[in-house]
């Protein structure tokens, strides 16, 4: 089946589903959209395959957030490497760094972006990358690098130059929910500009709900609020940003079949 829009980055494995997680992923194919669900550690990156595997809609990530990072030993990075291996696995993700609220250690937190940015190399996987006052290392890891996976720069926030600068290493910008939020004019005056062939769309679901469900839990099929955000900020036919955004998706997470 082909969808009119790709979600890239989804948390249904959480327990914030349990009472409606199959009827939330019927509704979601029925609005003709399909999603990625992103693992943030082995237990949730197992549930996203699972996912994955019962539902035609659904593609896995696999990874350790930055919250998790201290849990990524050797034997649990060689799990998540074995697990990668999953037909229905198209990203390494959620990783990255967080430095505000820190639950892993700063040095812990870049040794296992390293890791994992090593094993989407070794797999030929794009990342998901969450950033969230790291800006700076996260750059420097990724410059330090001959060769990038590329990928996503989850629910990008940032001004043109940013957004400009993770597209010339090779990265999509991920848009959710806080660019239909008030207030945010910087992220949408770079919206603007950025050309429309790097960017995605997202949910974080269950985070980052967009208006008009802020405040609720979100919803993988409230990505077309996204979308709808998008065409006005650039005054396009929503249609078209449907069809650009979707088509970034495919090409780049390797969904063929979406």
């Amino acid at each position: 089946m082909k969808y009119d829009l790709i979600d890239t980055h989804a948390h249904l494995d959480m327990d914030r589903y349990d009472g409606d997680r199959s009827e939330i992923i019927r509704k979601t194919e029925e609005a003709s959209v399909g999603f990625i669900n992103m693992g943030l550690e082995l237990s949730s990156s197992y549930k996203s395959v699972e996912l994955a595997e019962q539902n035609s809609n659904v593609y896995a990530g696999t990874g350790f957030h930055p919250h998790e990072a201290d849990k990524l030993d050797a034997t649990a990075l060689a799990e998540l490497a074995e697990l990668s291996q999953s037909d229905v696995v198209r990203a390494i993700g959620e990783i990255g760094l967080d430095y505000y609220r820190e639950n892993s250690p700063r040095d812990v937190q870049r040794r296992a972006f390293r890791a994992q940015l090593d094993l989407a190399g070794a797999r030929g996987l794009p990342v998901s990358i969450h950033n969230r006052d790291s800006t700076d290392d996260l750059l420097d890891i990724l410059k330090e690098r001959e060769e990038l996976p590329g990928g996503v720069l989850h629910s990008f926030f940032g001004d043109e130059e940013l957004g400009r600068e993770f597209i010339e290493l090779g990265f999509h910008l991920g848009l959710s929910g806080p660019l239909t939020f008030d207030g945010e004019e910087e992220l949408r005056a770079a919206v603007r500009e950025l050309p429309l062939g790097k960017l995605v769309l997202e949910t974080d679901s269950p985070f980052l709900t967009p208006v008009p469900h802020r405040g609720k839990r979100n919803e993988p099929r409230y990505v077309e609020f996204v979308a709808r955000q998008v065409a006005e900020i650039k005054d396009l036919p929503v249609e078209e940003v449907n069809e650009a955004t979707r088509d970034n998706a495919r090409r780049l997470f390797n969904l063929n079949e979406y």
